[in-house]
């Protein structure tokens, strides 16, 4: 799976974080359901987590990104305005 953090690039990630992802991502869309909503901590373990288990793939290779995530000073609105029913990361 190669995922995109916007405004530092693509990583590629094994398909065994896929569920580790996902658990992240619900707890992101917690976060921004939430009646004071303070995204950040989410959204640094998702992008920490992704910079630590991925591997940046040569800059020279051209790939369509499978999930774009947003960057790491992200407001509640951008990332409201990414998600999709599955939220960032798809199923």
């Amino acid at each position: 799976m190669l995922i995109r953090i916007l405004g530092e690039g693509q990583y590629e990630m094994p398909e065994s974080a896929l569920a580790e992802l996902n658990r992240l991502d619900a707890e992101l869309e917690s976060a921004l359901r939430s009646p004071e909503p303070d995204v950040t901590p989410a959204l640094d373990a998702l992008l920490d987590f992704v910079r630590t288990n991925g591997v940046r793939p040569p800059d020279h290779e051209a790939r369509e990104s499978d999930v774009i995530l947003p960057f790491a000073d992200a407001s509640e609105d951008d990332i409201r305005s990414m998600l999709t029913e599955e939220g960032l990361v798809p199923d």
